[in-house]
């Protein structure tokens, strides 16, 4: 099993400040900016287009949630999302999940 599939089966703890039936979102113990946290799927895929159609589109929703959220998540002036995938893309855990960072000025994208 992944870290991510042991976090979410409660085997390691986490902070967790969102769940639903399909997702978590989590600190990132790894943060990247003031403000990092993590939305994870609960159902494992490696990669974005792996998933069966309706865990792409509850990904979708989870996506438009997110403006409801950004005040208990402390990103009030702003946040980025980010998604690495594949060798390039440098993911650390292999389960898809998506950055969110923010509760600051962030570097301009690339």
């Amino acid at each position: 099993m992944c870290v991510f599939c042991d976090i979410i089966s409660g085997k390691l703890p986490s902070t967790k400040h969102y769940e639903d039936e399909n997702f978590i979102i989590i600190d990132d113990i790894s943060h990247k900016a003031k403000k990092h946290y993590l939305i994870i799927p609960k159902v494992h895929y490696e990669h974005f287009e792996d998933q069966k159609p309706e865990d792409s589109a509850n990904l979708g929703n989870i996506m438009k949630k997110l403006p409801s959220l950004i005040k208990d998540l402390g990103f009030e002036n702003g946040f980025r999302l980010i998604m690495n995938q594949g060798e390039a893309g440098g993911p650390i855990v292999k389960h898809l999940h998506v950055h969110i960072l923010g509760g600051e000025k962030l570097p301009d994208a690339p």
